[in-house]
C-alpha cells in the first residue's frame, strides 16, 4: 500500500516511518508547521524536516498552520489531500503513541478522505518505545523540555544512561518517559 507519513521529524514519527516501511511503501512525509509553540496537534520545533526528507530520498508536503486549536485540523486534511492528489497515498502512518486527541481527529480526517490510518506505536509502552529506538540504532536528541526535572536532558542524545534518567524522573515526578505528557520533543539525527 502507498502510504503518506506523518512526519515531525521527531522520535515517535520516525519509528512509526521505520515500521511501516516494512510492510508498505512511503512515497511521501507530510509535515504540518505550528506557528504556535503550544500546538496540541503538531510537534515543534520541527527545524530539519526538509534535511531530514532528503536525507530519507522521500519528497516532503509541507505546510504552515497558525496552530489554532481545531481550525489547525483543516491546514492537515488540505496537507493530506495533496498527498492524496500528488502521490496516491492510500493511507497515513502516524507516530501517535497515547494521545486519543490527535489519533481521532487524524481518523477522522482519514475517514472523510477515504484512507486508512496506521498507528504502528499505539498503546506501545513508553520505555520499550525508547529502547526500541536503541535497539534499531536511532539517533535521538532532546530538542525542547517542559517537564519537571529534564533541564539537564535538553540536548542530549538519548542512550541507555538518558532512558535510565527519565525512568527515574518518572518515579519521582510522574512524568510520562517518552514525554507523551509533552514534557519533551526530540529531533533524529540521520
Amino acid at each position: 500500500m502507498k502510504l503518506g507519513v506523518l512526519f515531525s521529524g521527531g522520535k515517535d514519527s520516525s519509528l512509526a516511518l521505520f515500521k511501516a516501511s516494512k510492510t508498505d511503501e512511503i512515497v511521501v512525509l507530510i509535515s504540518i508547521i505550528s506557528k504556535n509553540e503550544d500546538s496540541y496537534m503538531f510537534h515543534t520545533p520541527m527545524d530539519n524536516v526538509e534535511k531530514q526528507s532528503k536525507k530519507l530520498n522521500i519528497p516532503l508536503i509541507k505546510v504552515e498552520t497558525l496552530g489554532e486549536k481545531e481550525i489547525e485540523l483543516e491546514d492537515l486534511k488540505l496537507a493530506i489531500k495533496k498527498a492524496i492528489d500528488e502521490y496516491s497515498i492510500e493511507g497515513v502512518v502516524t507516530g501517535a503513541v497515547e494521545s486519543v486527541y490527535q489519533s481521532t481527529r487524524i481518523q477522522k480526517i482519514c475517514d472523510s478522505l477515504d484512507i486508512h490510518c496506521f498507528n504502528p506505536l499505539w498503546q506501545m509502552d513508553q520505555v520499550e518505545l525508547l529502547r526500541e529506538l536503541l535497539k534499531n540504532n536511532f539517533k535521538v536528541k532532546i530538542v525542547k523540555v517542559a517537564g519537571e526535572g529534564l533541564d539537564n536532558l535538553k540536548d542530549k542524545i538519548i542512550d541507555e544512561d538518558v532512558v535510565n534518567e527519565l525512568i527515574k524522573l518518572k518515579e519521582k515526578y510522574g512524568i510520562n518517559p517518552a514525554g507523551e505528557g509533552g514534557e519533551m520533543e526530540t529531533e533524529v539525527i540521520f
